[in-house]
């Protein structure tokens, strides 16, 4: 059985301070809960080993929002999957869309981290989505079939097993823009039979498959309805306790 997973991505925000008052906040919410998904927060490196020791103990796990694409070495301001994983994580997120725009992330580099993700036992939650001149020429089904071929369809059935995708249109990030629950389901089902045919029913039906973009309480009860939609990685509204525990609760 596929896990739901509701996973927060703090990005750039929240001072150290201001992400340990923030992961103490949710512990505390969820404390006597038992919630129906996997609850992730994402955070910025440097918060990582001490948000580590907030959660201990508690439901929620943790994800690095990025990793480098090289083991160790002479790479000033890098952080490596070795690193990360030191820190407690259990989760990188690889392939954000605001990576590959910004920092200009190839499908080689994306394949580099992660092969290091998963060496190191993190588990990737890999996005991929279309910009919104590529929905508007119908290409969002050959842009997500490249994205995959590109960095994450050269690993053993074994190996994909262990990764988490998050689809994420471009369009809808941050912009108030949400794809309708049939747009998700639509590509959540095609993206799953892509997985079917490179690597059977099983490791498809198996495959955890997230919902980001203009994700909220509001609407992640219709999103997480559909059949092929495991859960949502969740940018703004994962910044105050509430939205995000609202969010949770849409399960």
């Amino acid at each position: 059985m596929r896990k739901n997973i509701v996973a927060g991505n703090w990005k750039m925000n929240k001072t150290l301070q201001e992400g340990v008052a923030l992961a103490t906040e949710l512990k505390e919410i969820l404390k006597n809960e038992k919630p129906n998904c996997e609850v992730i927060i994402g955070t910025p490196f440097i918060h990582l080993a001490t948000v580590a020791e907030v959660i201990k103990g508690s439901v929620i796990k943790l994800s690095a929002e990025n990793c480098a694409d090289k083991e160790s070495g002479a790479y000033t301001g890098e952080v490596s999957a070795a690193m990360v994983k030191s820190t407690g994580a259990e989760y990188c997120i690889l392939g954000h869309s605001e990576r590959r725009q910004y920092y200009h992330e190839t499908y080689e580099i994306l394949k580099e981290k992660v092969l290091l993700a998963l060496a190191n036992d993190l588990k990737p939650i890999f996005c991929i989505g279309e910009l919104k001149e590529e929905r508007e020429a119908g290409k969002q089904n050959e842009v997500v079939k490249a994205q995959l071929e590109g960095s994450v369809f050269n690993l053993s059935a074994e190996d994909f097993s262990k990764i988490v995708l998050a689809y994420e249109p471009v369009w809808a990030i941050g912009t108030g823009l949400t794809a309708t629950s049939d747009q998700a389901e639509e590509i959540h089902a095609y993206i799953r039979s892509l997985i079917a045919d490179k690597y059977g029913k099983e490791v498809a039906d198996n495959t955890t498959i997230l919902y980001g973009g203009s994700c909220k309480a509001s609407n992640a009860k219709e999103l997480f309805s559909k059949p092929d939609v495991d859960g949502g990685l969740i940018g703004g509204a994962s910044l105050k306790a509430p939205d995000f525990k609202g969010i949770i609760d849409a399960f």
